[in-house]
């Protein structure tokens, strides 16, 4: 069994998801959202790296991923994001772990089986393929489809390869 996090990188909120996946069955561990706290941007990204420092320490993953941040109109908001994208890539290797990742095109793809999902069926596929879990709001779903993509995509092979070996 190997536990994989997902986080979803915000600056005001850092979703974060923790399912474990044994084989082809994947388990829900947790999920959340890290809310960054402060006036300016410097105390907003440490609010978020000891948040998510505290996740780990609480959960410990062995597996990472995170995704990919896409370029929008608005350059100032790009940077930003790709600020906590850094704490979201920094903790995960600050951990000793590797980090995947991920395009939102892939992650849809993988978890709803469309490129171009919008969050609600994301949402909803997350909740399908992880039966009884409570989902914290869209970031903590958004994450835990992240964790899932890693869980198929993997460096480990994923379900594809552990399914092709349960039945070889």
């Amino acid at each position: 069994m190997i536990r994989v996090i997902g986080i979803d990188p915000g600056l005001r909120n850092l979703g974060w998801g923790v399912i474990d996946v044994a084989g082809s069955k994947l388990i829900h561990v947790a999920n959340g959202v890290c809310q960054s706290q402060g006036d300016d941007l410097a105390a907003r990204l440490l609010s978020l790296h000891g948040q998510l420092t505290d996740v780990f320490a609480r959960f410990q993953p062995q597996a990472a991923a995170v995704e990919q941040t896409f370029v929008n109109k608005d350059g100032a908001g790009t940077l930003k994001l790709g600020q906590a994208r850094g704490i979201a890539m920094l903790v995960p290797a600050q951990a000793g772990l590797s980090v995947g990742e991920y395009a939102p095109n892939k992650i849809k793809k993988t978890v709803v089986g469309v490129g171009h999902a919008d969050k609600t069926q994301v949402a909803h596929m997350v909740q399908m393929q992880l039966p009884g879990a409570e989902i914290t709001g869209p970031d903590a779903a958004d994450a835990l489809a992240i964790a899932i993509c890693h869980a198929h995509h993997g460096p480990a092979g994923g379900l594809a390869a552990a399914v092709m070996r349960a039945s070889a």
